[in-house]
């Protein structure tokens, strides 16, 4: 039989092109067919070309339908062992994904990437600046996606029937998300990891607690990588409303508000801050009843927890009442604003008295927006701004980050609303209890899954209490999602219901829930001198972790390490059973590596990474394992090696560390390194042949 000839081709595009200014078209993408040669062009851009290979004729197939706005595009080939290569093309903001949920995988992990993910899993690119995603059906065909460079994806499909999708607008459309506008607005990579004084203190907290829980941070976590102090609720005067009430601390906060931002700021952290949307002062509305909502009665209207409603709308209520507020604030030196009280502005407030906007001819939606947008206008781009609480999809665009479910930490929100996370916004599962029952777990699954990390406890237990679990799993990493669907979506399949609530109180169908029936966190690290994962255990239902399922190549040898206990399990061919948890840790944390043929890094102490965090440079080269690690002052850093036979350990080097101890334990070599400050500790093992 004949086949067809490879033909060679170039990519017509520049792979470092900026966010479109315009919104891309919502229509399908233009395919070319030339014999074997695929070409699909999407917004003036070539975004995929390949080529294809058969023993036999293929028969091609297209077809594009709208469901409503949603536009679905399928080119079919089917054949016989047919082979398809080629490349597909997006922005900076390209990465690879599963689109869609595999139909055998029952409970499917939660996956995230630090860099752009290898996982074997992968079955689609989506490319956020345009917010398209190009994907193959899972049905007949085996998919392997291979990042190149920034933008650029080598695709290599086999099967008997191969099925690429490409959806235009998904999240905008396909998942519902009107206001997701992605070529007006980047997310910073850079994750937030702070304190809060909700739990800790309540709204009975004092200036003087604020200050010594500076004092304790700077020295105790800073060090580690946290960097926020935020106050919650308790600092304001009463009734809260009007700016002057904001801006004018109560009499337990006798040198001001600027003063406790200045303290703050030189212990090394950024001072955050909270506010609310309610407006408790009925003098004031009842005075100016023109910048709020009114009742039937031509009152101003007020709503359950928020009070008198202040018209988002009315240009006078946003210059009046928000924007001074915001203003004030950031002059006064906060950096991090967590607005709250918002579900009962939306729900309580404008949904409940949809009236009002309809006779004046406004969208209620913008008007909530409005206010939003007003406190980003005044505390700038820079400054970080989290929505709360409850879901808000009408202010994608706006918030650099949202609390997406109730008060108190929510594990299930991290699968409910993975796809969101680093895509839309910033995740934030709320707080969490660091000297808690769950605190191992709501650490590792927070920073697994690089959402907004924020601890709240009173500063003694800093300084007395086991921080383990928190400097072990801070900084927080960026990742990228590795699904752009919701593992669980039994929440975020409601979210159509926002526009219809009209309370407030309590958790809506919609919100994230607190706990998770997904038990499994996958984060896959990609750097320059290697590529592994870890997997963070939350629950028993799934009892053996089978590396095919978890995006690994099934032909491969891996070592499994178990973080928490510092135990090195063993090399495993297929995958390994995980055994039960340990009620201390109440989770189990995994590092997965390839095996190699001569000694190599399994893990390290610092941070839940197992290196990803700390170590700039890895190489073996000459019988020599070298790196570079940043180390915390006078915290010991410990290098776990596994020594293949053959090789003899010699001795270990280190320049700006010193070296504590070298010794085997549990089939690992540990290394000690210590020193008295932060430093980069470059740190060389040496072997000889062994005959």
């Amino acid at each position: 039989m004949q086949r067809f000839k490879t033909l060679s081709f170039c990519f017509l595009i520049c792979f470092s092109y900026v966010g479109a200014q315009t919104e891309p078209a919502n229509v399908p993408a233009k395919i070319t067919l030339n014999k074997n040669q695929i070409i699909v062009s999407y917004n003036k851009k070539v975004i995929f070309q390949g080529e294809i290979k058969s023993e036999q004729p293929v028969k091609q197939y297209e077809v594009s339908f709208n469901e409503g706005e949603k536009v679905n595009q399928v080119l079919m080939f089917q054949g016989r062992n047919i082979t398809i290569e080629g490349e597909i093309s997006g922005s900076e903001q390209a990465f690879p994904c599963e689109a869609d949920r595999r139909i055998s995988n029952k409970y499917d992990p939660v996956r995230h990437s630090v860099g752009l993910s290898h996982s074997r899993l992968n079955r689609a690119v989506y490319d956020r600046q345009d917010d398209w995603v190009l994907s193959v059906d899972e049905q007949s065909a085996k998919v392997l996606i291979t990042p190149l460079q920034v933008g650029k994806f080598k695709i290599s499909v086999q099967g008997r029937e191969i099925c690429f999708r490409f959806r235009p607008h998904f999240y905008q459309i396909h998942k519902g998300l009107t206001y997701y506008k992605p070529w007006e607005y980047r997310l910073s990579k850079k994750p937030v990891v702070g304190w809060c004084s909700w739990f800790a203190f309540w709204n009975r907290v004092t200036e003087s607690d604020i200050c010594r829980t500076a004092d304790v941070l700077s020295e105790k976590l800073v060090p580690y990588g946290l960097e926020y102090l935020q106050i919650d609720d308790g600092y304001q005067s009463d009734p809260i409303g009007i700016p002057e009430n904001w801006l004018t601390a109560n009499e337990k906060f006798p040198n001001g508000m600027k003063y406790l931002a200045d303290y703050i700021a030189s212990k090394n952290l950024q001072p955050g801050i909270w506010t609310n949307v309610s407006f408790q002062d009925r003098k004031v509305a009842t005075a100016d009843k023109d910048l709020f909502v009114l009742d039937s009665k031509g009152n101003p209207a007020n709503g359950q927890w928020i009070g008198y409603i202040m018209d988002g709308s009315n240009p006078k209520t946003i210059e009046t009442l928000i924007s001074p507020v915001y203003n004030g604030l950031k002059a006064m030196g906060w950096k991090y604003f967590k607005v709250d009280a918002l579900r009962h502005l939306r729900y309580d407030g404008y949904n409940s008295f949809a009236d009002f906007f309809k006779k004046k001819n406004v969208s209620r939606t913008e008007a909530f927006r409005n206010v939003l947008r007003s406190v980003r206008n005044e505390i700038g781009q820079d400054n970080y701004m989290l929505a709360c609480w409850g879901i808000r999809p009408e202010l994608i665009g706006i918030a650099d980050a949202c609390r997406i479910g109730t008060d108190g930490y929510g594990l299930g929100g991290l699968s409910q609303y993975n796809s969101f996370n680093n895509v839309v916004w910033q995740n934030d599962p709320d707080h969490i209890e660091a000297f808690g029952e769950y605190a191992y777990r709501d650490c590792m699954a927070t920073s697994l899954t690089g959402s907004l990390y924020m601890i709240t406890d009173k500063p003694e237990n800093y300084e007395k209490g086991n921080i383990e679990p928190i400097i072990r799993s801070i900084p927080v990493l960026h990742t990228l999602p590795g699904q752009i669907y919701d593992v669980d979506p039994t929440r975020s399949m409601y979210l159509d219901r926002v526009d219809a609530e009209i309370s407030g109180n309590g958790e809506r169908i919609f919100d994230a829930a607190p706990t998770s029936f997904n038990d499994l966190f996958l984060l896959e690290i990609n750097k320059p001198y290697e590529n592994w994962m870890l997997v963070g255990r939350t629950g028993e239902r799934v009892n053996y972790l089978g590396f095919e399922r978890l995006g690994l190549d099934r032909e491969e040898k891996y070592l499994v390490f178990d973080f928490w206990h510092k135990k090195y399990l063993g090399s495993f061919n297929d995958g390994f059973a995980p055994g039960d948890i340990d009620p201390a840790f109440k989770c189990q944390l995994f590092c997965i590596r390839k095996e190699e043929t001569h000694p190599q890094l399994v893990a390290t102490n610092r941070h839940i990474s197992c290196g990803a965090l700390e170590i700039s440079d890895l190489e073996w080269k000459n019988n020599r394992l070298s790196g570079k690690s940043e180390l915390v002052a006078d915290d010991e850093y410990v290098i776990y090696i596994l020594e293949p036979k053959g090789f003899g350990f010699s001795g270990v080097e280190c320049e700006n560390a010193t070296v504590v101890s070298s010794q085997m334990k549990n089939n690992l070599r540990e290394i000690h390194l210590s020193s008295p400050q932060k430093t980069i500790a470059q740190w060389e093992v040496i072997y000889q042949i062994e005959k």
